[in-house]
């Protein structure tokens, strides 16, 4: 009597496994978290997110400090002065280390040998493989380009065309007060700063940004109706 009292048992332990088993891989992280996806793309674009959601603070303070002081350079000086500056810079500290620990090594008579082997012996080489697979997700992106640029250009949508126009009008406006480094070091500031506040914040700012949408898209509305092109599609 033993035997079926197991059978009746086993299927409810089978059916609670089987459930338990889908909620696993499911489970969803903490919000703001970038999902474990498998994809060297996909990889990158988390790293990325952490990066400028300030994850890792060492890691993202060491690119946004030597970011920002390579961006002040240039400001300051020309290319040719910074990259020169740079690279004697990296040559005056790792000839005093290869100096400093061969005299180490005549002094104490010891046979470690050359300080950077182990940097020296790594492989370093791209693989056609590899550059083959970088050209291609560049040209989807180049195409992807292209194509926006000829239909901007080629006023495929009045309205599209239209905010390029009033765009570009802006920057030159913009440009006339700012110069391109001047720019990139705004820019940065705001790529470090903009996703951390926008996170802390985000219920007032939603709230505010839906306000303004709203602004825009009614004046919007209002500059197609009075376009005759415009109103004559949608009527269509």
């Amino acid at each position: 009597m033993a035997e079926p009292s197991a059978a009746t048992q086993s299927p409810s332990i089978s059916s609670s496994s089987s459930g338990a088993e889908p909620s696993a891989p499911g489970g969803g992280g903490s919000p703001g978290a970038c999902p474990a996806l498998g994809t060297k793309s996909c990889s990158s674009s988390c790293a990325v997110h952490d990066l400028i959601f300030w994850r890792d603070v060492k890691k993202t303070g060491f690119v946004f400090g030597t970011t920002l002081i390579m961006l002040l350079s240039l400001a300051a000086f020309s290319v040719i002065s910074v990259v020169s500056y740079l690279i004697l810079a990296l040559l005056s500290v790792t000839i005093s280390f290869r100096i400093y620990k061969s005299v180490i090594q005549a002094v104490q008579k010891s046979e470690e040998g050359h300080p950077f082997k182990a940097y020296l012996d790594v492989d370093i080489t791209l693989s056609s493989e590899a550059f083959h697979n970088y050209m291609n997700a560049a040209m989807v992106h180049i195409n992807r380009a292209l194509k926006l640029i000829i239909r901007l250009f080629l006023v495929e949508d009045l309205v599209d065309s239209l905010k390029l126009a009033v765009f570009m009008w802006l920057m030159t406006y913009v440009g006339a007060v700012f110069n391109g480094i001047t720019l990139l070091i705004l820019a940065e500031l705001l790529i470090f700063s903009v996703p951390i506040v926008y996170e802390k914040y985000k219920t007032q700012i939603d709230h505010y940004v839906g306000i303004a949408r709203d602004q825009t898209k009614s004046i919007v509305e209002k500059i197609q109706a009075k376009l005759p092109g415009i109103a004559k599609k949608k009527a269509e």
